[in-house]
């Protein structure tokens, strides 16, 4: 058997390379991360074929001597960690691996300067071995480039995609880091080309509207929640602003961009009833907590975490999520689809009136009283007035706007094709989709008059059930067992393997319990909490309001369309149905004008 012996320094680095460098954006991210915590000011990024051939950093921070860079190119060498709390980190970067990591699979060149240094000093590493260093001719700070990745590990740079896959790795990973420091300015170029230029010192949700989407900032809401140490910020997009992946979520938790499946699972269970399953919230939120509370030295790439209390973070971001979005109650995605408005049909302009029309204003006495207003439209609406929904959206009597009837959502003026009312607003025109709206207000009108009894009530089989599960699942399920009783669900330990089923909530009483047992573990497994019979509950309380919401094709009278309207706007979510899309839309005046070429 061959003799244990100690590896090479190189070998060692190419191997710890391994965990710490994957591909381009993950030896850039390591570059920006330290130069955050050098405290730069002004960061600048080159990319060329989407880092494969060259990236370059350039930050303002407080720069290294001679020795210092020498040091930091050693592993687990760093000047994050002043201690050896390494559970009090406050610092993006503290393990010391990333610098001599990138030097060993790339050509890697440094050059650093002090404010308080005449000159700076640069270093050059090729795949490990230091070929040039001398004196320096740069602004205070620090500037690194990584050239020709994993250039003499074959093995490794096969498996590196496309410049553009790259590239795209590159930007994902700078749009995260400029949310989580909007004191920063970054700029990033690829190529020729400036894709990315943010200024310093502008505020949280400036930044992220600017970087995700800018009509996040319209179609989002604030989140900003304390509970006890716990701080909750960021911006959340409403329900039906959605996408249909979920990449426009980012999650950071002091600072650090993370990706983990609690927090994400967090976001999932506060837009669960808000979002049809195969649709995504988008949003940036900054979890802020004590460094005790949470583990960032999980694996070397920085990106998971574990909380010491993962419920409570769940809970505090569930709860925070759903509190920020109740701002916004009312309030859906409002901006209209560029393909419908270019649909809307106008006559062609014409230079003098058709013969049609010169016989309609020739010989017309226009200096005759016109006829009352209410007789035009009785001859519209015909005998019954009281009935609002005509077809093909006749008009009929309606109220009118006071001067001090200022309703969001405005007054009925009619119903096209026995779906959609037509309402006028001081500031616009409304459309409601009737089926829509009427089954969000049936939700929250069981949740609020019948949920809560609902949940708690719970049936008692007359024959208890048993449910064969592995050892760990029993486990799972035993210590959430008090936690599932208060949702109705009551369930104890069989054996080792197995789970006796004594009761199912009220509201779900037909279901297989072993088939409800086997997803609860399921979500217990991923997510820590047993929030899926909530899920479920709120998918039964979904199945009843839609069943028992208005439907479409039902023409309805003029006070049941203003009761739809003043309802809307005293209820929560309003502004999307069970599924996430809007329950309605608004086309202001300034729009309505412009169709018509007033403007």
């Amino acid at each position: 058997m061959p003799k244990i012996r100690r590896l090479p320094d190189t070998l060692v680095n190419r191997i710890a390379a391994g965990e710490v460098v994957e591909r381009p954006s993950s030896a850039l991210k390591e570059l920006v991360e330290n130069a955050i915590d050098a405290g730069a000011s002004r960061i600048a990024i080159k990319l060329v074929e989407g880092g494969l051939t060259s990236l370059e950093v350039t930050d303002d921070g407080c720069g290294m001597t001679a020795e210092e860079m020498s040091l930091a190119l050693e592993r687990h060498a760093t000047s994050k960690l002043s201690d050896d709390a390494i559970e009090l980190v406050s610092t993006l970067g503290f393990r010391g691996e990333a610098l001599p990591s990138i030097a060993s699979v790339a050509r890697f060149t440094i050059e650093s300067r002090p404010a308080t240094a005449e000159q700076g000093w640069r270093r050059v590493v090729d795949h490990g071995v230091t070929i040039a260093e001398g004196p320096a001719a740069l602004p205070p700070g620090t500037r690194v480039r990584v050239e020709h990745l994993f250039g003499k590990v074959p093995a490794r740079r096969k498996f590196l995609r496309t410049p553009r896959s790259e590239y795209a790795a590159c930007l994902d990973v700078v749009r995260r880091l400029a949310m989580a420091r909007p004191e920063i300015a970054i700029v990033l170029d690829h190529g020729e080309r400036r894709i990315l230029n943010v200024q310093g010192g502008e505020g949280l949700g400036h930044r992220v509207a600017q970087i995700i989407a800018r009509e996040l900032k319209d179609n989002g809401v604030a989140v900003d929640l304390e509970r006890g140490a716990m701080r909750l910020t960021g911006l959340a997009g409403l329900p039906t602003y959605n996408r249909g992946i979920a990449d426009h979520q980012y999650l950071f938790v002091n600072g650090r961009p993370v990706k983990d499946r609690l927090l994400t699972g967090a976001v999932r269970g506060a837009y669960a009833d808000m979002l049809a399953r195969d649709r995504h919230a988008v949003l940036a939120l900054f979890l802020e907590l004590p460094p005790e509370d949470v583990d960032v030295n999980v694996h070397p790439a920085k990106t998971e975490v574990r909380f010491r209390d993962p419920q409570a973070v769940r809970g505090f971001i569930v709860s925070g999520l759903r509190q920020a979005l109740a701002t916004g109650d009312r309030r859906s995605a409002q901006a209209p689809d560029a393909a419908a408005m270019g649909r809307w049909q106008t006559e062609p302009a014409r230079d003098e009136p058709s013969a049609a029309m010169r016989s309609i204003f020739e010989g017309r006495d226009w200096s005759a009283p016109a006829r009352h207003v209410s007789e035009s439209r009785a001859a519209w609406s015909g005998a019954d007035t009281d009935v609002l929904a005509q077809p093909h959206g006749r008009a009929v009597e309606g109220e009118t706007l006071g001067p001090d009837e200022d309703y969001p959502l405005g007054i009925a003026r009619g119903q096209v094709a026995n779906t959609y009312i037509v309402a006028e607003a001081k500031d616009g025109l409304v459309l409601v989709d009737q089926h829509a709206a009427h089954e969000r207000l049936v939700l929250e009108r069981l949740r609020q008059a019948g949920a809560e009894e609902a949940v708690a009530r719970n049936q008692a089989l007359l024959i208890p059930e048993v449910v064969e599960l592995d050892e760990t699942s029993c486990d799972r399920l035993e210590e959430a067992a008090d936690v599932l009783a208060e949702h109705g669900l009551a369930i104890e330990r069989f054996g080792p393997s197995a789970m006796l089923v004594r009761s199912l909530p009220h509201a779900i009483a037909r279901t297989d319990p072993e088939k409800l047992l086997r997803d609860i573990d399921d979500d217990l497994a991923l997510n820590g909490e047993a929030l899926l019979l909530g899920e479920k509950l709120d998918l039964v309380l979904a199945t009843m309001a839609c069943h028992g919401s208005v439907r479409a094709g039902r023409v309805l009278r003029v006070d049941e369309m203003n009761a739809l309207l003043r309802e809307m706007e005293r209820t929560p979510r309003s502004g999307q149905c069970n599924h996430g899309r809007p329950t309605w839309v608004k086309l202001s005046m300034d729009d309505v004008e412009k169709l018509f070429g007033r403007h």
